[in-house]
């Protein structure tokens, strides 16, 4: 089955598909670009470690009795019996566990010097905090103050925005480009469900040209690749957080049509 929407598919952000689904964008984008780059390129796959916030979901528990009867060579007297109050809600609870993601770069060939970074955002790098997207800001200022270029690709609707001083229109989704020569100019890609995902550039160092990545393509790649559609459920609404009401409507009917809801 193909990809069911022109743009991206907002069920692929759910937390139980991300990583996966980010792992083999990850890959298709570096076979991408890979296969455009000059000799003295070459793009290579950084892994890392982050620890997102999980629901883990409560296994079934043995039922409780109100009454505990135990055997004993003791005589029956009240304190001998104790009444248990089952607890009157079960919840599920929120872990930190290590999940693996991994950051494009191009670099050259010999010295290894990065040109160009690629950050497909995680939702560690999204979620505010001191070990989320402040973490990610401080890197980004890192890599703002140097002489690589960087490539942002947010494909979350949930947490916090890369920051710019100028705001970014309402849309779902984007990519945000800084060349090193540009700065502090920001080209951006606003991106949404209802339109084809355009290739965008992807600059090198002068004076040789940009490269192309094809978002649009690869999501379509691993969609047929992974084959998401035996395990997403749309007549179900997609992941927080909720779409506009313009885009829900959209939505609602785009399914219909296609014959994903009753």
């Amino acid at each position: 089955m193909e990809l069911p929407f022109p743009g991206m598919d907002p069920y692929l952000e759910a937390p139980g598909f991300w990583p996966d689904v980010h792992h083999r964008l990850t890959t298709v984008l570096c076979d991408q670009i890979q296969a455009q780059l000059q000799p003295h390129y070459t793009a290579v796959i950084t892994p890392y470690v982050a620890f997102e916030n999980l629901e883990i979901t409560p296994v079934r528990l043995a039922v409780v009795p109100d009454v505990g009867i135990l055997e004993t060579d003791l005589p029956a007297t009240a304190s001998n019996l104790t009444t248990v109050a089952p607890a009157p809600l079960v919840v599920t609870a929120t872990m930190q566990v290590p999940t693996r993601y991994a950051r494009l770069e191009i670099r050259t060939v010999g010295n290894e010097a990065l040109v160009t970074a690629i950050e497909l955002l995680s939702p560690v790098n999204k979620r505010p905090g001191v070990d989320g997207a402040d973490a990610y800001e401080k890197k980004r200022q890192e890599l703002f103050r140097s002489e690589a270029h960087l490539l942002e690709i947010d494909l979350l609707r949930n947490g916090k925005r890369p920051q710019t001083a100028t705001p970014l229109p309402d849309a779902p989704y984007f990519i945000l480009l800084s060349r090193a020569e540009r700065r502090p100019r920001l080209e951006v890609w606003p991106l949404s469900l209802r339109t084809p995902i355009h290739p965008v550039p992807v600059p090198l160092r002068r004076p040789d040209p940009d490269v192309v990545l094809d978002l649009g393509e690869a999501l379509r790649q691993i969609y047929r690749s992974a084959r998401y559609e035996r395990r997403i459920n749309y007549r179900a609404d997609p992941p927080p957080p909720a779409l506009s009401a313009d885009d829900a409507a959209w939505l609602d009917a785009h399914l219909r049509e296609r014959g994903l809801r009753g």
